[in-house]
């Protein structure tokens, strides 16, 4: 019995580390999809078809090959065109600050739709760790007072928000369709789902299909390469962790976007952003020893 805990101890701790370092990654995007000069739903096109190509080379060393498609793995892509395609037009009508905290409030959502309809109802302790960190978040967006308020706040603060629910569809998708397929192939199908999406949306709303400049171009190509390492972690992970947990992981990736942000753009973290960051990764310690509790009956 002890061996079996020790193997499962390391194996949980392994896929925490793929966790989080898919997260980092992760946080990347808001940085490349600022230097994209394309449009909201375009940048996301392009992110997911340049990723498929590198996600069905992998599978074919990996896996054999893509396989068939699981219907888990085309609802995961239908919810990430929308996640997509809400969050950065939520950038272009709110503020950063706003589309950020408000998007990452999937953890409540995924607990939520855990609780009331897969009955899994979670423990106190990690109830109190989802709203530490969310609040943490909060401070590191509300931190940023040197942003514009945007050209339409309330919209885009509703288009966050329902990115939110968007991305905990995914998670629970992902969860779902990794129980009986491959992180790669998962990736793999719900981009062909995502992309023909996220296409049909930019040409409805009339964006600007092709990035303008080289480093538009570059932007793009980044966010696919970033996308079959971040995203491909996350879903590998999924295959290994409660989906509520790794939504709180993922609360790193505000962290990660902030300190680039300072690096590349001078963005300088002010104390309340640095006390949100402290706050935020005490929240994601705290759920990963609340997910180790049974939850009371």
């Amino acid at each position: 019995m002890t061996e079996l805990t020790a193997v499962r101890d390391t194996s949980h701790a392994k896929a925490l580390a793929v966790l989080v370092a898919g997260a980092a990654i992760i946080g990347l995007a808001p940085i490349l999809v600022r230097l994209a000069d394309a449009g909201p739903a375009a940048i996301g096109f392009w992110r997911v078809t340049f990723a498929m190509p590198l996600l069905a080379l992998i599978a074919l060393r990996t896996d054999g090959g893509v396989g068939r498609p699981s219907k888990f793995a085309l609802w995961a892509g239908a919810a990430f065109a929308c996640d997509l395609g809400f969050w950065h037009y939520s950038i272009h009508f709110t503020s950063v600050a706003n589309a950020t905290v408000l998007t990452n409030l999937t953890p409540v959502v995924v607990t939520a739709v855990a609780w009331i309809f897969l009955k899994q109802r979670p423990a106190k302790l990690f109830v109190a760790a989802v709203g530490l960190a969310v609040a943490g978040a909060w401070m590191m967006a509300v931190g940023r007072g040197e942003h514009a308020a945007g050209a339409n706040p309330p919209l885009g603060d509703a288009l966050a928000l329902t990115t939110a629910v968007w991305y905990a569809l995914y998670f629970l998708a992902i969860s779902a369709a990794r129980r009986s397929v491959g992180a790669t192939r998962v990736m793999f199908w719900s981009g062909v789902t995502s992309a023909p999406l996220l296409l049909a949306a930019a040409l409805v709303l009339g964006e600007d299909i092709f990035p303008i400049t080289a480093g538009g171009w570059a932007a793009v190509l980044a966010l696919g390469v970033m996308h079959v390492a971040g995203q491909g972690s996350i879903a590998w992970a999924l295959g290994r962790l409660p989906a509520a947990t790794a939504s709180v992981v993922v609360l790193v990736q505000p962290v990660v976007a902030a300190i680039l942000g300072w690096l590349l753009f001078a963005e300088a973290l002010g104390p309340i952003q640095a006390l949100g960051a402290a706050i935020a990764l005490g929240g994601v310690v705290l759920a990963q020893a609340a997910s180790r509790k049974p939850a009371s009956a």
